[in-house]
C-alpha cells in the first residue's frame, strides 16, 4: 500500500481527519510530511485525544529502529486495541518489550518500538504480506476511536 492509498482507506468511511503537517502552517518541522488520524466529523482535531493512526516518514529522535530514513521508507502506526495487538503479537502490550523483532523490515506488522507497551502496531512499508491486517487494523482503529469521540472534548 502507498501512503496515497492508506490515507484514502482511512478517510473513506468518513469522519476522519487526515493532519498533513507542512512548512508554514505552525507545525513542528520534525512532523512535516507525516499524517496523522483523528477520528474529528466536525473537522477540528478533539482536544485531549491522540492520533488513532500516524504515517511517518522519517527517523524521529530516539526512534531510529525502524531506519526511515531509507529512500522511500515509511511507517504506518496504529493504535487498534489490547485484543488486536494480542492476536498479532502473542503478548499484552505491557509484554512488548519482551519481542524480538526488527523494526526495520518492510511488510511486517511488529510491536512499535516506542509505543508498543501502550499498544500500538506498526508495519514498514505494508504491502502484499500485511495489506489484509492492516486494513483489518485501521478499521479497528477507526472505530475505537469513534467509540471514544466525546463532541465538544
Amino acid at each position: 500500500m502507498s501512503i496515497d492509498e492508506i490515507i484514502d482507506f482511512v478517510t473513506e468511511p468518513g469522519g476522519v481527519l487526515a493532519l498533513r503537517p507542512v512548512p508554514g502552517d505552525g507545525s513542528p518541522e520534525i512532523s512535516w510530511g507525516d499524517t496523522f488520524f483523528y477520528y474529528a466529523p466536525d473537522g477540528r482535531i478533539p482536544e485531549g485525544t491522540q492520533p488513532f493512526a500516524t504515517i511517518v516518514t522519517k527517523d524521529y529522535p530516539g526512534d531510529e529502529k525502524s531506519q526511515l530514513n531509507r529512500p522511500d521508507a515509511f511507517r504506518l502506526n496504529v493504535f487498534a486495541g489490547k485484543d488486536a495487538f494480542i492476536a498479532r503479537t502473542g503478548v499484552r502490550p505491557r509484554e512488548a518489550g519482551t519481542l524480538e523483532t526488527d523494526p526495520s523490515v518492510v511488510d511486517r506488522i511488529f510491536a512499535h518500538p516506542v509505543y508498543g507497551t501502550l499498544g500500538w502496531l506498526s508495519v514498514v512499508n505494508p504491502g502484499r504480506g500485511t495489506d489484509a491486517d492492516v486494513r483489518e487494523l485501521l478499521a479497528q482503529a477507526h472505530a475505537l476511536a469513534r467509540s471514544r469521540y466525546r463532541p465538544g472534548r
